[in-house]
């Protein structure tokens, strides 16, 4: 049965979803929040920009008379998954989400687990010098440690304005395994701090630091409304399929 169908994406796995439904022959628009300058663009119809909220988003789905809203953002993006399931309650639009599974971590891992970036600054022990992996917001608790330093990997600039102890990397995944312990070691990092994004394109740093025993503060996922849920992207097309 030919659905039309909101996908609400940036992620690699949005976009492989938007192309394995238009080879279903399903009606797909993909809704892209607009936050990276130059996202790599799905197949099919691509919308940039927010909704303007809850009732914007509501508005949207009826005007073009989707059938289905699939959430396929971040797992970090709780904000915009927290919409998507207002935005459908009282309408015949059904809700799905995909999210990749996270990362669990092994007997040879040293992972420190906490529940926000601001509790990831405040467990670093003094002087630590950091490998930070989290995106370019939220900076703030990590830049207010005026005895660490370290580097800070994004794809693009930062927000902030940096002081010179920082190093900037600005480059996108996926990552290697030889090249981010090569830059481990030429950096002698005291930690690694990252969100568990459950990305195969951003693991190596994981596998860099396990190699290296490098503890990594891992900062958990935000909680996000209940919905049909799938990690595996066969298992969302045969069920958009039936």
């Amino acid at each position: 049965m030919r659905r039309n169908i909101l996908i609400m994406g940036g992620t690699t796995e949005a976009r492989i979803i938007a192309h394995e439904l238009l080879q279903q022959g399903h009606d797909v628009t993909s809704s892209l929040a607009g936050v990276t300058s130059k996202p790599l663009l799905p197949e099919g119809k691509v919308r940039i920009g927010g909704f303007g909220g809850v009732e914007g988003l509501a508005n949207y789905l009826q005007q073009q008379q989707f059938d289905v809203l699939l959430d396929a953002t971040h797992p970090y993006a709780a904000i915009i998954s927290a919409n998507a399931y207002a935005a459908v309650q009282g309408s015949n639009v059904q809700l799905l989400r995909f999210e990749r599974p996270a990362w669990q971590s092994t007997t040879d891992d040293r992972w420190i687990i906490v529940s926000s970036l601001a509790q990831a600054a405040s467990v670093l022990p003094e002087n630590a010098k950091p490998f930070i992996t989290t995106g370019r917001k939220d900076l703030g608790p990590f830049l207010a440690r005026q005895d660490i330093a370290g580097v800070i990997r994004m794809v693009e600039p930062p927000i902030e304005t940096l002081s010179e102890k920082w190093r900037v990397i600005l480059d996108r995944p996926p990552h290697r395994l030889d090249t981010e312990l090569a830059l481990f070691r030429s950096e002698d990092f005291t930690h690694v701090i990252s969100k568990n994004a459950g990305s195969e394109a951003t693991f190596a740093k994981l596998l860099a630091a396990r190699q290296m025993g490098l503890p990594v503060v891992m900062v958990q996922r935000p909680n996000k409304p209940n919905c049909e849920s799938f990690g595996d992207i066969e298992h969302l097309i045969k069920r958009l399929g039936s």
